[in-house]
Formats: structure tokens, C-alpha cells, sequence
């Protein structure tokens, strides 16, 4: 008997929707996430290469451009410094390491976390290929982020948090691994407040990158308890009746008190799945 929950088989079709995706970028296929696409088509100017400009796409091996899934660009709102530590949740193909990892220089460092092996090994073939010798790729969960407390400058991601099954785990290990004073540059799907969870799953499937996305104030509510202040969520442009691309930026707080995590409700509580 099946001892899996609903949220492990959500993770594992997370999971082998993008090993697939990696696959196809190796094998050469003109589409990076292959037949039973990971977020949606990135080929409508909505996700993937065409949120990244001219000259950030000619800093990458062609197999990088490949496989961006993301909804946004998130580099670009992240500021990023000479000497900082950088830490990518959901890494894929490395795009947004590779760029952090020239921005920061050699005397900073970019960390990729990802779960697929596939992707990984993608990952660390890019950035040879790239000559970026101050990346680490790391394999894991955004929910256990392996890193220690207090080691890391800005945390990015592109479209990856709302894929999670355990939301306030991942802001949490955010505000864990982040310096104090340190800062958030994610850019994700957000729905508009007024949708329920039901109505957000109405609108796309998990792996697709609807389904599980916090609400707006769902989303300012963790962060805020999670340690974080200065939060903005801003709208870039919409990916589905309600549901938005958004940067969402924030500071870990300097102060030590944190309060207690509440529970989050988006669509994966739903029985959306």
C-alpha cells in the first residue's frame, strides 16, 4: 500500500515534469520543456528566453537559454554586488546562477539549489561552458535549504517558489539562510486576492505554475512573519485571469525576534491536483 501523500506526488510530478525538460535541452529539441510543458508555453513571451534581453541572453551557452521556464527576470530588480553570495532556489538550467555568478565576480560566489539530477547536471555543464568558475550547484529542496544560517547576501528565484507544496517552509528557510539586512529578488506567479484557491486552480494545473500560487497578501503576510520587512509585490503582467508574473522583493529584518509562521492556504490545500 501507497504510503505517499498528496503533497509527495506533487512534488514528484514537479519533479519528473522537469527532468523531462532537461532532457529535451540535452537531446537538442527546439522546445525546453518538451511535450507537457513545465510553466505553460514559453514561447508567448509570457515565460522563459524572451523575459531576458539581447545582452543577457548572449552571456549564456544556448542550452542555458533553452531551458529558462521562469515568468520573469528576476536579475533584474535583485542589484546585485561585487563580492556578495548569491543562492538561486530552483536552479534549472542555471541561467539566473550564471548571470549572478558575472555580476558578483570572482570574489562572490552564486549557489544553485535544485531537486532534479537532470537539471544539475545541465546546470554544471552550462556554466563550464561559460567559464564561470564561482558557481556551486547544490541538490536539495527549497524547503531544507542545505546551506548554514547566515550565509547568504540575496536570495533569487524564478517562478519556483509557487511550485512548492510547503510555502511557509521555504520563506522561513529564506529568512534562515539570509544575512541580516539581507534581501529577497523572486519573481513568481501571484494571484489577485480576490481569487480563492479553488478559483486559482480553475485557472492552471500545479506543475503549470497556476494552481499553487499565494495570493498577494498571502504572500506579504509570510514574508512578514517569516522575518522579512519592506515587502513589494509588484504585477508585471498576467499569466492567467487573476494570476500574475510578479518581482517580489523584501529584507530580512535586523532585529532577532521572528513570529511564529501562520499557515498559508493557497490551491495545493485545495484538492486542486
Amino acid at each position: 500500500m501507497s504510503t505517499k501523500t498528496n503533497a509527495d506526488e506533487l512534488r514528484d510530478e514537479v519533479r519528473r515534469r522537469y527532468a523531462e525538460a532537461a532532457r529535451a535541452v540535452t537531446e537538442a529539441s527546439s522546445c525546453g520543456c518538451g511535450s507537457g510543458s513545465c510553466c505553460e508555453s514559453e514561447t508567448d513571451g509570457r515565460w522563459g528566453e524572451a523575459l531576458y534581453d539581447d545582452d543577457q541572453r548572449g552571456e549564456l551557452p544556448e542550452a542555458a537559454v533553452l531551458a529558462s521556464l521562469g515568468c520573469g527576470n528576476p536579475l533584474a530588480v535583485a542589484e546585485l554586488r561585487e563580492g556578495e553570495t548569491i543562492l538561486d532556489l530552483g536552479s534549472g538550467g542555471g541561467i539566473d546562477v550564471i548571470l549572478s555568478a558575472r555580476r558578483v565576480g570572482e570574489t562572490g560566489i552564486a549557489y544553485g539549489l535544485d531537486m532534479t539530477e537532470e537539471m544539475l547536471a545541465l546546470a554544471r555543464k552550462n556554466a563550464a561552458e561559460a567559464g564561470i568558475r564561482n558557481a556551486v550547484f547544490l541538490k536539495g529542496m527549497i524547503e531544507e535549504i542545505p546551506l548554514p544560517a547566515d550565509s547568504v547576501d540575496v536570495v533569487i528565484s524564478n517562478c519556483v517558489v509557487n511550485l512548492s507544496v510547503d510555502k511557509p517552509s521555504v520563506l522561513s528557510e529564506i529568512g534562515r539562510v539570509l544575512k541580516p539586512g539581507g534581501r529577497i529578488g523572486i519573481s513568481d506567479v501571484v494571484a489577485e486576492d480576490r481569487l480563492s484557491p479553488e478559483e486559482r486552480a480553475e485557472r492552471g494545473s500545479h506543475v503549470g505554475c497556476i494552481a499553487g500560487a499565494l495570493s498577494r497578501r498571502e504572500y506579504e503576510v509570510g514574508l512578514e512573519a517569516a522575518g522579512f520587512e519592506g515587502v513589494d509585490i509588484t504585477f508585471t503582467h498576467e499569466v492567467a485571469e487573476g494570476m500574475h508574473a510578479a518581482i517580489v522583493k523584501a529584507v530580512k529584518t535586523t532585529q532577532p525576534e521572528l513570529v511564529g509562521l501562520p499557515v498559508i492556504r493557497a490551491a495545493e490545500s485545495a484538492g486542486c491536483c
